[in-house]
C-alpha cells in the first residue's frame, strides 16, 4: 500500500518573522507617529504586526494625498529592495500599532534563503499592485459616494471571511476625505447618509455592515 500523502501546513508569516533570525527591530507606535518621514533614507522593510498605518505623500506646495491605509500582515517601505535611496511618502501610525523593522540587507539575505517566505512576499507585492490599478480605476470612473464606500470595506478588511460588522480605528473626516479625492463636507454627507440607510453605525467611530457593498455594485 502506497504511503498517504502528507499535506504541507501553511505557511505562517508572522510566526517566521518573529523567529527566522533577522536582524530585526519591534517598535510600537501611539496614534499619530510617524513611523518614516517621506525623504528619509530607505534602508529598511517594515511589517505591520498590528494597528493601522497610513501612507501619505506631501506635494511641492504643501498638499497632502493619502495613498494607502494598511493593516495588519502588510509590508511597506519595500521601496528600498528595488533600489529606492529615499523615501517617496510618510508612514504614520493612525491606531496604536506594532510594527516589525528589517534591515534592508537581511531582507535580501531571507528573500534569497526562504523559498516559503519568498513567495508570501510576491504575492503580498502582486495583491498591492491590483489593489493599485483597482484604486486608479476607482478614481477615473466612480464617483465620490462609490469611492467612499470601498475605501470603507476595505479598510474594515471585507472579504476576509468575518460577516460581523466591523468597527474600524478612529480616522478623521479629513483623512478619508484625502483618500476619496473629495471635500470633508462631502465626506461627512455620504457617511451620514450611509448611516440613515443602515449600511454603517456612525458615532465618532464608525462600523462597517456587508451591505455597504450594495453602494459600490449599484449602477
Amino acid at each position: 500500500m502506497p504511503p498517504r500523502a502528507t499535506v504541507a501546513p501553511q505557511f505562517d508569516l508572522g510566526s517566521f518573522l518573529g523567529t527566522a533570525g533577522l536582524t530585526r527591530r519591534i517598535a510600537r507606535f501611539k496614534p499619530g507617529t510617524v513611523i518614516f518621514e517621506q525623504g528619509a533614507p530607505a534602508t529598511s522593510v517594515f511589517y505591520l504586526q498590528e494597528g493601522q498605518v497610513k501612507l501619505a505623500v506631501v506635494s511641492p506646495r504643501g498638499k497632502e494625498a493619502v495613498v494607502a491605509v494598511l493593516g495588519p500582515g502588510d509590508f511597506f517601505g519595500e521601496g528600498c529592495l528595488a533600489g529606492q535611496p529615499l523615501r517617496i511618502s510618510t508612514a504614520s501610525a493612525i491606531a496604536a500599532s506594532v510594527v516589525l523593522k528589517i534591515a534592508k540587507r537581511e531582507m535580501m539575505r531571507t528573500l534569497h534563503d526562504q523559498p516559503s517566505f519568498s513567495d508570501r512576499f510576491i504575492a503580498h507585492m502582486l495583491t498591492r499592485n491590483i489593489r493599485v490599478e483597482e484604486d486608479l480605476i476607482d478614481q477615473l470612473f466612480n464617483s465620490s459616494e462609490k469611492r467612499l464606500a470601498r475605501i470603507l470595506l476595505l479598510l474594515s478588511r471585507y472579504g476576509s471571511g468575518d460577516v460581523e460588522p466591523r468597527t474600524l480605528p478612529k480616522l478623521s473626516q479629513e483623512t478619508l476625505a484625502e483618500m476619496v479625492g473629495t471635500t470633508r463636507s462631502r465626506v461627512n454627507f455620504f457617511l451620514n447618509k450611509f448611516r440613515k440607510l443602515g449600511f454603517i453605525e456612525y458615532n465618532g467611530r464608525i462600523k462597517i455592515h456587508p451591505s455597504l457593498l450594495s453602494v459600490v455594485l449599484h449602477d
